[in-house]
């Protein structure tokens, strides 16, 4: 099946690959990404209006929906652009109910999908302990927690204060950030929305989000590969014309265009409403981020021993597709997501 966008939805993803292309170069990525300050592009993105695409104007946001948000992440994927806090902040609109007026995330580690954890919670709604490894943790503003009280699972907003101490930990992909934080009897705030239906809604997006990003890297890693394999030459001739090259670049277009129609189909399905939503979500996640760590390997060994350079862009795309195949969870815990969502497994 071949998905087909909207017109507007077309126009909307190629005016943000030609932002992206003028706003974030792959040179200004790698400056970011060796020690700049990364929320010099999340508050471009904000202040250029990109930030609301996606979320309804009657929440705040500047309309569209899931398949627009999913459209920006392939774009902010294949341009290996920093998007933690744009991911982290629109994976708390559904526990927040309305655009947040700055970026947040979900208090929860980043290897898991949102879920609730555990933290002492007072009468009067402080919260104390310490969350590793928290998506965006040392970017956004704002935190949506899940945690258990005596009236049962509770939605809380947290505001970073001075009560709030946050450590940054490096990743190898170093467009996204964790952070391990602590919270000394921080204040809270109770969210009305109901934490089950917010916790499944975000944890959907999360999955065609991260799937949409690494669909945007692995095109972008064909991409390289293709070219170099026509600008290489061996035994006088393009390394592209060698069987092996052609067999390795066929593989990962396959997977790309399928991919492709999977993701957006998934996006819809949430956006509908569908009952298989969740599954449908499931599976991209699962399939689609395996599918672009398998062409990272393969892009690699397309590009020889120059790939494994630090100048080489290979490796900024390479790290990305990586990493999304861990984040939120791996393709064997969303399988097994499935598996329960079809009773194959009690």
């Amino acid at each position: 099946m071949e998905w087909k966008l909207a017109e507007e939805q077309e126009a909307y993803r190629d005016t943000l690959r030609e932002w992206l292309t003028d706003v974030a170069p792959l040179d200004r990525v790698r400056e970011w990404s060796d020690g700049g300050d990364r929320r010099a592009f999340a508050d471009r993105m904000a202040a250029d209006g990109w930030l609301g695409v996606g979320v309804a104007e009657e929440l705040g946001g500047q309309g569209g929906g899931v398949v627009e948000l999913a459209l920006t992440a392939e774009a902010l994927g294949r341009a290996v652009a920093p998007n933690s806090s744009w991911l982290a902040t629109m994976l708390a609109v559904p526990a927040l109910g309305a655009m947040p007026d700055r970026t947040a995330a979900w208090l929860c580690p980043a290897e898991a999908p949102p879920a609730p954890v555990e933290l002492d919670v007072s009468p009067d709604g402080a919260l104390t302990g310490t969350v590793p490894r928290v998506l965006a943790g040392s970017e956004v503003s704002a935190f949506v927690v899940a945690v258990s009280t005596q009236a049962g699972l509770e939605l809380r907003r947290v505001e970073v204060d001075d009560s709030v101490s946050r450590s940054d930990r490096q990743l190898l992909d170093r467009t996204r950030t964790v952070a391990d934080l602590t919270l000394d009897a921080t204040s809270s705030i109770k969210l009305d929305a109901d934490a089950e239906r917010a916790i499944a809604s975000s944890v959907d997006l999360c999955a065609v989000l991260l799937a949409a990003d690494a669909l945007g890297a692995m095109e972008r890693m064909l991409e390289l590969a293709v070219g170099y394999s026509l600008q290489r030459r061996q035994f006088g001739v393009p390394i592209g014309s060698f069987q092996a090259m052609k067999h390795a670049a066929a593989t990962i277009e396959v997977d790309v265009e399928a991919s492709r129609s999977a993701v957006y189909y998934a996006a819809a399905s949430l956006e509908a409403g569908l009952g298989e939503a969740s599954l449908h979500a499931a599976a991209v996640k699962s399939q689609v981020t395996a599918a672009a760590a398998r062409a990272a390997d393969s892009a690699l060994t397309m590009h020889g021993a120059i790939g494994y350079t630090w100048e080489h862009d290979l490796h900024l795309f390479y790290k990305r597709a990586q990493l999304d195949a861990h984040l939120a969870g791996t393709a064997a815990e969303w399988n097994e997501r499935i598996a329960r969502g079809l009773a194959l497994v009690g």
